[in-house]
């Protein structure tokens, strides 16, 4: 099956797991994702509506890269991530009543990222604009400038739409660097936003302050960023700093890195977190931002499946999702 209009790479592969029934009773994520078509993005759906989030059919799409995290000195492994985030999330019970399909991956090879981020990009603007709710799953966490691209091609934002960009994260990715890679893609968005003559709604939840250079601070400050210390992020503490986020915008793009959570929850990253936010509070900061009706797009980044320890941050990942597209 050929996906011209999504502008992916590799189509989507049968997803495999526990059977029990066939009946709605028994249903589990393997049985409930559907391939998508060429058709899945219709030109005339309505433009996602806040207040019905639950009608928008879910589409899930895989960005094959590990680039970025190349460039930036990481290490490597990020683009077998999409495969085993599907894997980890194809036996789990399905409960939700959203429509969900995936549309297969975009892959960057040869070192080409920033056309794999267009193409990628380009793959959610139609989705967007078709009405559905989309999932990308990385990758390294360059996969959120393909998100951005995405969604600032969106019909949403075109038509005015106040953005706001939350990032969970154990880094700011501000990095200005001469080439763009997993620690840019922030810094790449203010630029693009300013050019667009709109400025870049942007806060994190889960700063690390070791982990985070004094010039890192001061970026973050001259752009007005807004963020959370690991150290400060209670469950009170963080859902009150997400409610304040979310009432200044109209649409959200949430993005997770994995590196968020503490290393023995999430072992599988390029950085694994000395400190971390609990897996509790970032559970709960996905069901909150479902909860607002305001998510447009989501994206999850960073597992490394050649560093996990028995699937775990795969099965973290898969679980954020069930989340997020529930």
């Amino acid at each position: 099956m050929d996906f011209p209009a999504l502008s992916v790479d590799a189509e989507p592969r049968p997803w495999t797991g526990r059977y029990d029934g066939d009946g709605e009773a028994h249903r589990r994520w393997w049985q409930a994702v559907a391939p998508a078509t060429v058709n899945t993005a219709a030109p005339n759906t309505p433009a996602p509506n806040a207040s019905a989030p639950k009608q928008r059919p879910a589409v899930i799409l895989g960005f094959c890269s590990d680039e970025g995290v190349r460039r930036n000195k990481g290490r490597t492994g990020a683009a077998a991530a999409p495969a085993a985030i599907r894997g980890a999330l194809g036996p789990l019970a399905y409960h939700s009543e959203r429509p969900a399909a995936d549309a297969g991956d975009v892959v960057v090879r040869d070192g080409e990222l920033e056309a794999g981020q267009a193409r990628a990009g380009l793959a959610v603007s139609a989705l967007l604009d078709g009405g559905h709710l989309t999932l990308l799953l990385g990758g390294g966490h360059e996969t959120a400038y393909a998100s951005y691209l995405g969604v600032a091609g969106s019909r949403a934002v075109r038509d005015g739409q106040r953005l706001g960009v939350l990032n969970l994260d154990a880094h700011f990715d501000l990095r200005d660097e001469a080439a763009p890679s997993s620690g840019t893609p922030f810094l790449q968005m203010a630029r693009a936003e300013a050019a667009a003559g709109r400025e870049l709604k942007y806060a994190v939840v889960g700063i690390s302050e070791p982990n985070n250079t004094r010039a890192l601070f001061s970026t973050a400050e001259e752009l007005g960023v807004k963020y959370l210390l690991d150290e400060d992020c209670t469950a009170g503490a963080t859902e009150a700093f997400v409610a304040d986020f979310l009432s200044g915008i109209d649409v959200l793009y949430l993005t997770i890195d994995l590196d968020v959570l503490p290393a023995a929850v999430a072992p599988g990253v390029s950085a694994p977190a000395a400190y971390g936010v609990p897996l509790p509070v970032i559970s709960a900061v996905c069901r909150q931002v479902v909860a607002s009706g305001k998510l447009l797009h989501a994206d999850i980044a960073e597992l490394n499946p050649a560093f996990d320890i028995d699937n775990r941050t795969a099965r973290v990942a898969a679980r954020l999702v069930s989340i997020l597209l529930g």
